[in-house]
């Protein structure tokens, strides 16, 4: 299978995707190939800033999930998206690496990642990748009822939280400061403090 284009007609497949060189990261979103930084498959790693955010978030997740039956995983994390659980490589035409995801279901994991949807997504925007974290990958998560998405934006210093309402779509967003707290029904207890998370 040839190396995958961005903005190309070419449908792929997670079978088309583990070809793939493994310095290049790229996501599959209905078949369609998206660089993951949203502009390069091959570029620099996330900013300092960026790494900052995503591990203090991990670090208060992992924290509190400790013991607990729920994971959180870092990207590059393999998250695979079928309207079936069971279908071959050659049929599942969207793969994501989200920045940040907690799995509830021990069942959905395996050597490759995580099979099925999260129940928590945390994507950090940049300037390349805000638009499709707001738009693409919003549809996308609302579409296989992951619980909660986070879309935390790094310059306003701010968090949207995404919950899914009874008819499966997300409703309007819980919006959060630098200073705030955010609490987590879907993990019981849980509360994150925005106040470490975005120190400068």
């Amino acid at each position: 299978m040839p190396l995958p284009q961005a903005n190309s007609d070419q449908k792929y497949t997670y079978a088309d995707y583990l070809t793939w060189p493994d310095d290049e990261r790229w996501e599959i979103i209905d078949g369609v190939a998206y660089p993951w930084n949203g502009i390069q498959a091959m570029s620099p790693a996330p900013s300092v800033h960026h790494q900052k955010i995503s591990m203090e978030l991990s670090r208060q997740l992992s924290t509190f999930l400790k013991g607990k039956p729920c994971q959180v995983f870092a990207a590059p994390f393999d998250v695979r998206l079928s309207d079936q659980s069971t279908v071959s490589d050659n049929y599942v035409d969207t793969v994501v690496q989200p920045d940040l995801v907690v799995v509830c279901n021990e069942s959905k994991l395996d050597d490759r990642g995580c099979n099925g949807a999260p129940d928590l997504v945390i994507e950090i925007t940049s300037p390349s990748t805000g638009n499709n974290d707001l738009t693409i990958k919003f549809d996308l998560y609302q579409k296989h009822c992951v619980k909660e998405y986070w879309i935390v934006l790094p310059e306003a210093k701010a968090v949207m939280v995404f919950r899914l309402q009874k008819n499966k779509k997300y409703g309007t967003p819980d919006r959060f400061g630098c200073t705030d707290i955010i609490k987590v029904p879907l993990l019981g207890d849980l509360m994150v403090e925005l106040g470490s998370v975005f120190i400068d």
